[in-house]
């Protein structure tokens, strides 16, 4: 009997250990400014690198801002691609970053941007968001809220946390 009991303990607690333990990797968006924050997710894979394209609302012309998911599970911002270099778009590198002008586009390469996130914020309009990944496109706008922020991190959460967050479902492109 103790052995059932002791077998019947084991399992519970391993079940437990599965579903509150954070292990699964994921690129998450979670709500801010809002009383009961819903977290989105994408899984992160062996890929390293990620893309953020969006049109930019001023100078309607793409934006293409490269990152790479560091061993400690932090950003590396890589590099930003723009068109104009007028309102938010800087026309000059500081220390630590090197901008080139090629075949129309300025690209501004950065050394060591490290960031732990960042806020990301959905605009209602109608203007291109999407994040690349492993092959994979996700429109961004249609899977988050217009009009909302987003903090943007990799974390390590838990299969519980991940059934009760929401998968952001990708397009073929």
């Amino acid at each position: 009997m103790k052995r059932i009991a002791l077998s019947i303990f084991a399992m519970i607690l391993g079940i437990v250990f599965l579903l509150f333990t954070p292990y699964i990797t994921v690129f998450s968006f979670t709500e801010t400014r809002v009383n009961n924050p819903q977290m989105y997710y994408i899984d992160v894979s062996k890929e390293k690198i990620f893309q953020i394209r969006y049109t930019h609302s001023i100078h309607l012309t793409d934006v293409l801002e490269t990152y790479e998911v560091t061993n400690d599970k932090k950003l590396r911002l890589i590099s930003m691609e723009y068109e104009d270099v007028a309102v938010g778009m800087p026309a000059h590198a500081e220390e630590g970053q090197t901008l080139t002008y090629e075949n129309g586009k300025y690209k501004l390469e950065f050394s060591n941007q490290i960031l732990d996130n960042f806020t990301l914020y959905v605009g209602d309009i109608d203007m291109n968001l999407f994040f690349n990944y492993d092959g994979k496109s996700y429109d961004i706008k249609k899977s988050l809220h217009r009009g909302n922020s987003y903090l943007f991190e990799i974390k390590n959460i838990s299969l519980y946390a991940k059934l009760k967050g929401v998968v952001m479902v990708h397009e073929n492109r």
